[in-house]
């Protein structure tokens, strides 16, 4: 199941706005350049925003969410036509030979669930030609990052067209191993509605991520740092031999 911020038909409709500054597409951007990827699965691909950034490079990609509200607001953008959009997860797919799978963002560590995480490292293996490669990020558990995720360091109010302004904040709430729980909320100055929104994220550590690729067919070629986010995070490259 989605999490509200991606399957509340409102709350999806403002996620854009909320989260305008997406320069972590940038580096998956160059590293389908790099990679020469005429192919491209993008897991988790939410409102559509780096599939449709790769479509206009007349790659081909098939976009992939388990969340229909962000997938209307993805097919409702200029230029939708050309991706195939599938509502679902990486075990749903349909055959494919891709040359690049990607999860941006947080995409990664929000299949918490270790059966879906095993699901979906076999469904991008399946879905990638031999030499294709599966580039995904984590935040490295060791810099704890939600510490930062409090109500003082993240309120914010966007105003947004045809919405008008809408408060903003994030925190964690509980932390329990490796597991980290943390709540959006949302309040609509216009009507008053206030929506949360409960996310959990998986903290791997880098030697876990390794051997998981492993275990399913990868080679892990390259562990880099995210440009955006430099000394936080590792950024996997794993090749299907």
């Amino acid at each position: 199941m989605a999490d509200d911020c991606f399957a509340h038909p409102r709350l999806a409709a403002i996620y854009d706005a909320l989260h305008s500054n997406r320069r972590d597409l940038d580096a998956y951007h160059r590293t389908a350049k790099e990679f020469e990827a005429r192919q491209v699965l993008d897991i988790g691909c939410g409102t559509g925003e780096f599939a449709l950034l790769l479509a206009d490079d007349g790659i081909e990609v098939t976009g992939v969410d388990p969340a229909p509200a962000s997938l209307v607001v993805a097919r409702a953008k200029p230029g939708s036509e050309r991706v195939r959009w599938i509502d679902g997860d990486a075990t749903d797919l349909p055959p494919l030979q891709v040359g690049l799978a990607t999860m941006t963002g947080n995409v990664a560590q929000a299949i918490a669930d270790p059966h879906a995480w095993q699901g979906t490292l076999r469904g991008a293996h399946e879905a990638l030609r031999p030499g294709g490669r599966l580039v995904f990020e984590t935040r490295d558990p060791a810099r704890r990052a939600w510490e930062e995720w409090t109500r003082d360091a993240s309120y914010c109010v966007t105003e947004i067209p045809g919405v008008g302004a809408v408060e903003y904040w994030v925190e964690s709430t509980e932390v329990d191993g490796p597991l980290v729980t943390f709540r959006q909320t949302y309040v609509f100055v216009a009507d008053g509605q206030v929506l949360t929104s409960d996310s959990t994220l998986r903290f791997r550590e880098r030697e876990e991520v390794e051997g998981d690729l492993v275990a399913h067919g990868y080679v892990v070629e390259d562990i880099r740092e995210a440009p955006d986010r430099p000394g936080s995070e590792f950024v996997f490259v794993a090749r299907r031999p």
